[in-house]
């Protein structure tokens, strides 16, 4: 299957699809089947409510979902009426803008779901105040909206008591997805023609899409009790089966090496060049698995990669006869961990098979409670986020004076009959950091462009109604499928379903696109005036705490592979949950630093070496990763010599120096002077390949080290 192919069937079966399919179905239903009686704009206050209460409708727990969805229901209902009463003076919709704008947006502060929540309410209220309505039809109204939302919570409800496991199944899925494009970029490492710098950004940027999927797995399997509780095999396989792809994705992480020193020592016997077409069949293969646990279909494998690693074993065997003075012991430790990465796929694999053994007899882990992060609803949260220090609080000002900007506009200037298209703009746009407010300005404004001339060529080439209808269908679909993941593209298709929506209403015409385009760019304009000029929230400024969790968290890895390496028993539990902090900040900082990049040049904070630092940090925790994996398996015969926990501990130095430059308060660490490179003494007792094999990972280490603390003096320079 070729991969075009394979990204398809992953669109089709993801759960973004069925949610793009789910939200189309309940909003468009309503509108059609009241049409058909005659009270289409009753239709659409219904579809209204159900696309009000949509917008909670996040993927996660089915009871967060419920609650999430209730609280939106109940939260639309009274904006409605508050709204619909206020708005026919200016002098009281206009202060009820200014509040709700600013209320809502705080809502933040409770999280993913909670903001949904707080969009929804900005949306309904934009959406009523244009409306002329008599108090009658204010009570009306709003008990439609109530009623479409009622509709839209019972669909979604009843879908996950059809499909309990269908979420967690696509979570999975697209999880398993993230990692095979993260280990397609490893592959390009053995690869001699491409630039190191380059393969580094990929990787990085690659790991924070893997570090967001993680989490959604995880919300979705560790905080529903059907799943963790469940007696039955299924949700038993799902979780075991996240479980080995984290171990899986160690495996991948902790598979580093010099790239630059091989790529010199080895890369002229062509060896380099097998590796990598070996690691890429590994990566293909791992995207089948996450296609059929996406799709719930048995999954067959397409290669017999044991030839591949038998033909790659006589290549290495054969470059150490022809070349005795050249060591290819860390060819022979790739080898070992391209197996255990081949082992640990068709373990994988077999968990998709209702009748392996593995997935029935294996041991169901207890202690998930502690990888997940509970979001507590605390007023006192609210109150104490009520200062200029909260990025929060400065991005609901900004957007309660943007939109009140917007709404003066609106009622100034004869900008059209729908002049609220200003403040959605305006709300949609608007984000807490100038970067992303800066890249949904760009989106917005090239997929209102695309998209209008794509709806003008439409209502141009035809005025047949059923054809029209089912491409207004297919741009509904396809804009509720991308709402999540790719706004230039849900704002491309939104665009010519709107226009072909009011074709039907008899409002069409290039009028419409005109009012869309303009209404559009004023939105933006303010917007980004706004993200630039009230309270701007720069990156570079939240970096630092970043740069800290970064190095708190790998002094904790490196704790505890310096405790199994002296010989102490290493928990798996403890163990895993420092492998999570560290790919988890590690994921957060990149994520900032892509964020940064597109700031302007003079708000951009050493940018060179917080690339530089990111790096550092993300070779410094594989090569741990790579020893304490080890350790936490016991594969390793024996304690690491004096030599050896000197090198570690005088790593455990280095960072913590560099974390108490970093202004951090150290736990039980005295101040310790600048530490210095040093070169050990050779035990008298002639050392094994693996003892020389792990005292180079040990020295590297600590070189590595040394080199986030020189880093680290530049940054703060």
């Amino acid at each position: 299957m070729k991969k075009q192919v394979r990204e398809v069937r992953y669109f089709l079966f993801g759960q973004h699809f069925s949610d793009g399919l789910r939200i189309t179905l309940a909003i468009l239903i309503p509108s059609v089947v009241l049409a058909q009686f005659g009270h289409f704009q009753l239709g659409m206050m219904v579809s209204m409510g159900a696309l009000c209460v949509s917008i909670a409708d996040s993927p996660g727990p089915v009871i967060h979902k419920r609650n999430g969805m209730l609280v939106c229901w109940g939260l639309i209902v009274l904006v409605a009426l508050l709204t619909g009463f206020l708005r026919a003076s200016n002098w009281t919709l206009g202060p009820e803008i200014l509040v709700f704008s600013f209320l809502f947006s705080m809502f933040g502060v409770y999280g993913n779901r909670a903001t949904a929540i707080g969009t929804a309410g900005l949306l309904i209220m934009i959406l009523m105040m244009d409306r002329p309505l008599t108090y009658t039809e204010v009570w009306q109204y709003a008990g439609l909206i109530a009623l479409g939302g009622f509709w839209y919570l019972a669909i979604s409800l009843s879908s996950v008591q059809l499909l309990p496991y269908r979420a967690a199944q696509q979570a999975l899925g697209e999880c398993v997805h993230a990692i095979s494009k993260f280990l397609l970029i490893k592959a390009e490492f053995y690869n001699t023609s491409t630039d190191l710098e380059e393969d580094y950004r990929k990787l990085l940027a690659q790991q924070v899409t893997v570090s967001e999927k993680q989490d959604a797995v995880r919300e979705l399997l560790f905080k529903s009790r059907q799943i963790v509780k469940e007696s039955t095999s299924t949700g038993r396989v799902l979780v075991l089966t996240f479980v080995d792809v984290i171990d899986l994705y160690e495996q991948i992480v902790a598979m580093y090496y010099d790239y630059a020193s091989i790529r010199e020592r080895f890369g002229h016997t062509g060896v380099l060049r097998d590796i990598s077409r070996l690691i890429r069949r590994m990566a293909i293969e791992l995207d089948y698995i996450g296609l059929s646990i996406q799709s719930n279909r048995p999954h067959k494998g397409h290669t017999d990669l044991t030839n591949h690693l038998e033909a790659l074993r006589l290549r290495i065997e054969d470059i150490g006869k022809k070349d005795p003075e050249t060591s290819n012991l860390v060819l022979r430790k790739l080898l070992v961990s391209l197996r255990n990465l081949h082992q640990r796929l068709y373990t994988i694999q077999q968990y998709a098979d209702p009748n392996a053994k593995v997935a029935k007899e294996a041991r169901y882990p207890d202690d998930f409670n502690r990888f997940i992060s509970h979001q507590e609803v605390d007023p006192k949260m609210f109150v104490n986020n009520l200062t200029l220090n909260s990025s929060i609080f400065r991005h609901s000002l900004r957007m309660a004076l943007a939109c009140m900007v917007g709404f003066i506009v609106a009622k100034s200037f004869p900008l059209g009959h729908h002049s609220y298209w200003i403040l959605l703009t305006i709300t949609v746009l608007i984000k807490p950091g100038y970067s992303l407010t800066k890249q949904r300005n760009y989106e917005r404004l090239t997929g209102t462009l695309v998209g209008g001339g794509i709806g003008t060529l439409i209502l141009l080439a035809t005025g047949n109604t059923t054809v029209l209808f089912l491409a207004m269908l297919m741009f509904m679909i396809g804009a509720f499928s991308f709402q999540r993941t790719n706004y230039v593209v849900m704002v491309t298709l939104m665009t010519p379903y709107l226009l072909i929506l009011f074709h039907f209403l008899g409002m069409g015409g290039f009028g419409i696109l005109e009012e869309r385009v303009l209404d559009t760019v004023v939105g933006s304009v303010i917007a980004f005036a706004a993200s630039f000029l009230l309270f701007p929230r720069w990156e570079s400024d939240q970096l630092k705490p970043l740069l800290v969790d970064v190095v708190k968290a790998n002094i904790a890895f490196l704790k505890i592979m310096s405790d199994g390496l002296s010989g102490k028993s290493i928990s798996i539990t403890e163990y895993k949950l420092a492998r999570k902090d560290v790919y988890v900040s590690s994921a957060n900082l990149a994520a900032a630093f892509q964020r940064m990049t597109s700031e302007p040049s003079w708000k951009q904070w050493h940018r060179s070496e917080v690339h530089q630092f990111v790096v550092l940090n993300h070779i410094l925790s594989s090569n741990v990763a790579t020893i304490t994996s080890t350790l936490a398996t016991g594969s390793l015969p024996k304690p690491a010599t004096a030599d050896g926990i000197r090198l570690v501990k005088r790593s455990l130095a280095s960072l913590t120096e560099s974390l108490r430059k970093l202004n951090a308060p150290v736990a039980s660490t005295p101040a310790t002077a600048e530490p210095q490179p040093e070169t050990v003494t050779v035990a008298k007792v002639a050392p094994t390949a693996d003892d020389r094999l792990l005292r180079g990972q040990l020295e590297f280490i600590q070189k590595v080290s040394f080199d986030v603390g020189k880093v680290t003096d530049t940054l703060l320079v």
